[in-house]
């Protein structure tokens, strides 16, 4: 298992390596909007919201106002037995544009796939779009997506999550850290390299023809994203990351609202790992063969915590040499991978500050925490104990300068 994590490690270097510097290649780059060879598809987006009075609102301003027309626009706002007063404030902004929001209430809830599956019902674009809640995305989002369905092999196209509340405390930073290695480095590489970019269920397109044909989303998962990616490599489909298409999202904010998602998160994929381990019995492309590589890291963050003991046990007890030296290297390796990606992150910010250079060593606090959190996750699948889809809590605050502008121009 020592030597299986040391060769995942090393695997996902070139993606990093790609992914920063073609960040570092489109930072440096101006972005103007290409003329699009090709009508503009009509974008039904789907919206499920459950108890999310606090920010519900300000996304469906922030819809209304995004530079497409909003004849080839629709959106579907599924609200999924709330409690509080969702529902009320998406029909009063649904009544104040008519025509522009449908708005439609479910009085039983269940998971979010079920939700979108609803909405699906009512679709009638050529593209699917779907967003959380708490969602802001930036006005030329669905103008800039467009052009990557412009490839007729191209299935689904994942945006770029960036975090709303960055600064609002330690966790919020750790998370917001974590979103630019996934999205705009490790996603970015990947992409560049031709190799499996997944759904993240927000700020995702995928054509709703090849949507109905797969059977739309799976609502007995946890990670009914990453199913929906798994079963679009299954059946040959393409899926594209976008650094152009983004959205700002909330990140919990506290450590109770991060091991409830990530213990969802880590259930999921290890659900997802054993259901399509079958991808490896016809690794047709080496799309399908980087997909099981990817969900290994759940394992790989299991095997992180058992690390921690042998670190415990070298300075106890008398072991032997080579494995003390194997253990040394694995530790260094996985510093070493960490360090340059949070070095990388905290030079590329805007506005860069030294004093970010003080949030590194406790990126691998953060690392240890995912650890214990992917093996509780282990624990639930291995005693078979029942699932329940928890949702994350919004607090609608917002530090971040792009999405405070988002919201003051809805306004």
């Amino acid at each position: 298992m020592i030597l299986v994590f040391c060769v995942w490690n090393l695997y996902g270097i070139p993606a990093l390596v790609v992914g920063f510097r073609n960040l570092v290649k489109k930072r440096q780059t101006s972005f103007e909007h290409s003329k699009i060879g090709f009508d503009l598809p009509v974008i039904s987006v789907i919206v499920p919201a459950k108890n999310e009075e606090k920010v519900v609102g300000r996304l469906l301003r922030s819809f209304l106002r995004l530079d497409y027309p909003a004849s080839k626009m629709e959106i579907l706002v599924v609200d999924d037995a709330s409690s509080d007063r969702t529902f009320e404030i998406i029909e009063e902004i649904a009544d104040e544009n008519p025509g522009r929001i449908k708005v439609f209430r479910r009085f039983k809830s269940s998971t979010k796939a079920s939700a979108l599956n609803f909405g699906l019902k009512f679709a009638s674009g050529d593209l699917v779009a779907t967003f959380d809640a708490d969602s802001l995305p930036e006005s030329d989002v669905l103008l800039n997506v467009v052009k990557y369905f412009s490839d007729p092999k191209v299935a689904g196209v994942q945006g770029s999550i960036l975090s709303s509340n960055s600064d609002e405390n330690m966790f919020t930073k750790f998370l917001s850290l974590e979103r630019s290695v996934q999205y705009q480095i490790y996603q970015n590489g990947k992409d560049c390299l031709g190799l499996f970019v997944s759904l993240n269920g927000t700020c995702q397109f995928i054509r709703k023809s090849v949507l109905e044909d797969l059977g739309a989303w799976n609502e007995t998962s946890l990670a009914e994203d990453m199913e929906l990616s798994l079963r679009l490599v299954e059946s040959d489909y393409k899926v594209r990351y976008a650094f152009d298409v983004k959205t700002h999202e909330e990140s919990p904010n506290d450590l109770s609202g991060i091991v409830r998602q990530r213990t969802r998160w880590f259930r999921g994929n290890i659900e997802n790992m054993v259901k399509f381990g079958r991808l490896m019995k016809k690794p047709a492309s080496w799309v399908r063969v980087d997909a099981e590589i990817q969900l290994l890291g759940t394992f790989l963050a299991i095997l992180c915590f058992f690390n921690y003991f042998m670190a415990y046990w070298t300075f106890t007890l008398p072991v032997d040499q080579l494995l003390v030296g194997i253990m040394y290297f694995t530790s260094i390796l996985t510093l070493l991978v960490i360090g340059l990606v949070g070095l990388s992150l905290v030079i590329i910010s805007k506005p860069f500050k030294w004093t970010n250079l003080l949030w590194l060593p406790f990126l691998y606090g953060y690392w240890a925490l995912q650890s214990f959190i992917a093996l509780n996750a282990f624990f639930l699948v291995l005693f078979r104990r029942p699932i329940k889809w928890s949702k994350t809590k919004r607090s609608g605050i917002i530090t971040s300068p792009e999405a405070k502008k988002i919201v003051d121009s809805a306004v």
